[in-house]
């Protein structure tokens, strides 16, 4: 099977730069995936992408070296493995707050005897190999988001659920469910203790924990503070700051 070499740096102590794919375009993932990410994400909760187009990002994030993440858009595990199906080496599922629906994710996401994901890899044998299914459990990178006070709460027990590879914090949702204006770099206090004890359960773990980040100087902030699943903003917010800048340059 095709190596994961996101999932491998991650267990070897490394960091890992994901590109994040918010506008449903084939050329626009294809773009983001030749600029040197070790992963891009096709995301299906908040941005305007469906599966039919999902498939066509993933073949075309197929077509380089990057490795084909899918962010899902429920704990719903039917769309986790046709996901997976389609070719994705990994699904990040938001709004992960207990162990047991940290469970029920990575169960879905885990060929038997260790989950209950349903046969029929379609496009996976494809994209990973004729040997996909034998090798898939270990391949596959499953991350689990604490974007929640009742998430951070259960961080612990969530970060010790055997088969979860990563946790990735949604800063945003953590600042409103804490009461808190949504901000990627918040300096407020509790989202601040918030974000440090997810990143400290995960070191007691032994797991990688990653953040969504506003910008590159952002994520590098992070990255000296421990995190190592690094996500430098969309293609739609590169888009949009380019774009911005080069109108308020002609104004």
């Amino acid at each position: 099977m095709r190596p994961n070499s996101a999932k491998r740096k991650l267990l070897a102590g490394e960091s890992v730069n994901c590109g994040w794919l918010s506008i449903p375009s084939s050329y626009s993932a294809e773009i983001m995936a030749r600029q040197g990410f070790d992963c891009v994400n096709v995301d299906l909760q908040h941005a305007m992408t469906g599966f039919e187009t999902a498939v066509t990002m993933l073949q075309a994030i197929a077509t380089t070296d990057a490795i084909p993440l899918a962010r899902v858009g429920s704990h719903d595990p039917a769309p986790m493995m046709k996901l997976l199906d389609a070719g994705a080496y990994g699904i990040i599922c938001p709004m992960i707050s207990t162990a047991e629906e940290a469970e029920g994710f990575v169960d879905a996401c885990r060929y038997p005897p260790i989950g209950s994901r349903s046969y029929g890899p379609a496009r996976g044998v494809l994209y990973g190999g004729a040997d996909y299914v034998s090798c898939a459990n270990d391949e596959i990178l499953t991350i689990a988001m604490i974007e929640t006070g009742q998430g951070v709460e259960n961080v612990d027990a969530i970060a010790a659920v055997d088969q979860l590879d990563a946790l990735f914090i949604g800063p945003n949702d953590m600042c409103m469910d804490l009461g808190k204006a949504p901000k990627a770099e918040s300096d407020d206090p509790d989202v601040v203790a918030a974000i440090e004890a997810v990143l400290q359960a995960g070191n007691r773990a032994g797991k990688p924990v990653g953040i969504f980040c506003s910008s590159a100087d952002a994520a590098l902030g992070r990255r000296s503070a421990g995190f190592r699943f690094l996500v430098p903003g969309s293609d739609a917010n590169s888009l949009t700051g380019i774009a911005r800048e080069a109108v308020a340059k002609l104004s």
